[in-house]
């Protein structure tokens, strides 16, 4: 179970980061609730995504799937950390009010590191259906706090707490190799 907890927590940083973003730009109560909706809904599908083809690449690979899950992990931690792409409020805010193809393309921008959570649980071998279960709650509660306090925090404030998620993924792998050795 700790380990679980270990996959999910990172998750919610960026997640709180594009939602303080969006929240910079003055969402309204209803929109915080659709937005926060969005978002806890493509982080929870994601996952079920990734599982499906890390079980496929899991049973393909035998032996050597723990390893790709840590290197899987790891990679996606340290993009995280050097990736200049910050949350920009314009862009996101523009994108949070449109419909269609634009929400879509929100959704899956902000739940790519939860696909590579999904390949990494079903290569790892972890429930995924308590994972779904708890990175719902958890982005559902992140992107409320993050709307609500957005204004208040600086563009600086919301990069460091994507930066946080990933070296807390880069923990996450280097503690999975620890096991392995």
């Amino acid at each position: 179970m700790l380990k679980l907890v270990l996959f999910v927590l990172p998750l919610g940083l960026d997640t709180f980061a594009v939602s303080a973003a969006l929240g910079a730009s003055g969402a309204r109560k209803r929109e915080r609730l659709r937005i926060s909706l969005l978002l806890s809904g493509f982080e929870m599908a994601m996952p079920i995504v990734g599982l499906l083809l890390g079980r496929g690449v899991g049973s393909a690979l035998g032996n050597a799937a723990d390893y790709v899950a840590i290197v899987v992990l790891g990679g996606v931690g340290g993009w995280m950390l050097v990736s200049d792409e910050e949350v920009e409020t314009g862009q996101v805010a523009e994108l949070s009010k449109r419909h269609g193809v634009a929400l879509f393309v929100l959704g899956v921008s902000v739940s790519l590191d939860e696909l590579a959570i999904g390949f990494t649980i079903g290569l790892v071998g972890l429930s995924i259906w308590l994972a779904v279960i708890l990175i719902g709650l958890q982005a559902f509660t992140v992107a409320q706090i993050g709307l609500r306090l957005g204004a208040r925090l600086s563009e600086r404030r919301r990069d460091a707490a994507e930066k946080l998620a990933g070296l807390a993924l880069i923990g996450l792998a280097i503690l999975l190799l620890a096991e392995k050795v």
